[in-house]
């Protein structure tokens, strides 16, 4: 009995743990709404903000079809002035079009290939096209 008590306890205080740590996570992210401007800015209420992420990201907001559009973006605050957008696979980065958050994606039409940054095709090399949508599948 002794040990399914202390099973129970050490269970208990590690669901606790995990669920402060999740909540004290959330809390860290930030999320900015602005026009995204060149050289990585996102015109915001407040100011400009410098948008800095990983590889995919930067060219999703480096891409000229982007740029000047209504964007929605989740990550870090780093400093004075800077947002580290999330990682490009946990959805952090999002266009507004006629009041409506949309996912920003990629497609091929002719390999119907989508894509979650912008490039050329894997498959048949060709540009792929901009294509917001309301699901991210």
């Amino acid at each position: 009995m002794y040990q399914y008590n202390e099973r129970v306890k050490r269970r208990s205080l590690l669901v606790g743990l995990l669920t402060t740590v999740v909540a004290w996570a959330r809390e860290a992210e930030t999320t900015l709404r602005g026009k995204l401007g060149s050289g990585d800015l996102l015109e915001t209420k407040s100011g400009p903000v410098k948008l800095t992420g990983d590889e995919p990201t930067l060219g999703v907001i480096r891409d000229p079809r982007v740029i000047g559009l209504e964007l929605e973006v989740v990550g870090e605050a780093r400093g004075s002035g800077s947002l580290e957008i999330g990682p490009i696979h946990k959805k952090a980065l999002y266009a507004i079009k006629s009041g409506q958050r949309l996912f920003v994606t990629y497609w091929c039409d002719i390999c119907s290939i989508r894509t979650y940054t912008p490039g050329q095709c894997w498959c048949c090399q060709e540009q792929t096209e901009l294509d917001l949508r309301e699901r991210y599948d």
